[in-house]
């Protein structure tokens, strides 16, 4: 009677080997490459606008066009490295593990607050805000944190603190910061008792459900960083292809107002001897986008031209907090009554801060 003795043949798997290796090596030279790019973004857009093309830096077009390069460059950075960064937050910190513990302790309302702060201290315009609330939404965070964070993110940073401390002195500026902070735990908390969950779009939560089933085999596989890593660029890189068209129709809306419309529009309807001039400051700001930085100059010739602080303040709230290209992008994470929902929260907040700020201010 015989055995026949197997044998292991040296590099049978190499082929597959090779294949993870190269996915390696090319996301080792990629990644350190996009975020050269991103700390190159303005003087790349300079470039192509002033240089390439040839236009002049002080015109409508110009203005207008490096919004679009610079802003669209980014946002579409951002999303992959957050999206990425979220792949291997679930890697690790399963998504139905963190969804339980964050719906199931009494927190007493801390999570929202905690959510609000770190949107302040995030510098992100209302835009560059949804690659941050697509990773938390598909990390499986709760929609009423997400929320606290998206509101908070656009009004509060450390430019907009910065320029209202230089301009408006130190009592504007605690009061601006203090209650872009606390608008966003409340109104978090506010839309999280709302349940609207339903309302986030087929996409969204068809990426849930797949989140929770990829963690669940890489936690049973026990699966090394290193190995998990090509997997969790590929989805990233999915969940850019699937938000491109709306972040380019969306920041094309924001390019084209940014550059064409005249401030001197509004100043005319928002004087102090109109009772509607909170509201119609928060629904003629709404369509517009700009960052902190941008509309804050704004503000002061607002305020210059006789437009009370509150009314201003309300404008700026809901032009970097509020906007058309913002539902746009919402638009690939979210249905269109959810989105109504927020905006329509959000404009009540912003215009009862805008009559409270014009008593007190």
């Amino acid at each position: 009677m015989s055995f026949a003795k197997t044998q292991t043949i040296p590099g049978a798997d190499s082929p597959k080997q090779k294949k993870h290796t190269r996915l390696i090596v090319s996301v080792a030279v990629f990644l350190p490459a996009l975020l050269l790019l991103y700390y190159f973004l303005v003087p790349i857009a300079d470039f192509f606008v002033y240089k390439l093309i040839g236009l002049a830096p002080d015109t409508k077009l110009a203005e207008s066009l490096h919004f679009f390069i610079y802003d669209t460059t980014k946002i579409l950075i951002l999303l992959f490295l957050i999206s990425s960064l979220m792949g291997v937050v679930n890697a690790y910190f399963p998504v139905e593990r963190l969804r339980v513990y964050l719906t199931t302790k009494k927190m007493y309302g801390m999570q929202y607050l905690s959510a609000s702060f770190f949107g302040a201290v995030t510098p992100f315009c209302s835009c560059s805000s949804i690659p941050l609330f697509i990773g938390f939404v598909n990390g499986g965070i709760p929609l009423g944190v997400t929320f606290a964070f998206l509101i908070t993110s656009p009004l509060v940073n450390e430019v907009a603190v910065a320029m209202f401390l230089g301009l408006f002195g130190i009592k504007v500026t605690l009061i601006y910061a203090g209650s872009g902070i606390l608008l966003g735990a409340f109104g978090g908390f506010l839309l999280g008792k709302f349940k609207l969950d339903r309302y986030l779009s087929d996409w969204v939560q068809q990426i849930q459900a797949n989140s929770v089933q990829v963690s669940q085999q890489w936690e049973a596989e026990k699966k090394s960083f290193i190995y998990r890593l090509p997997g969790i660029i590929q989805e990233g890189w999915n969940i850019v292809r699937k938000v491109l068209v709306y972040v380019l129709i969306g920041i094309a809306i924001g390019a084209l107002m940014h550059g064409f419309v005249p401030e001197n529009f509004f100043t005319a309807y928002l004087s102090a001897d109109k009772w509607y001039a909170v509201p119609l400051a928060v629904i003629l700001a709404v369509p517009l986008y700009a960052n902190a930085a941008g509309i804050v100059p704004v503000i002061q010739v607002f305020v210059a031209k006789g437009v009370p602080l509150g009314t201003a303040i309300a404008f700026m709230m809901a032009v970097v907090g509020l906007s058309l290209p913002e539902a746009t992008l919402l638009k690939k994470v979210m249905k269109w009554k959810l989105i109504g929902i927020f905006f329509g929260t959000i404009s009540f907040f912003i215009i009862l801060l805008g009559y409270l700020f014009n008593l007190i201010l």
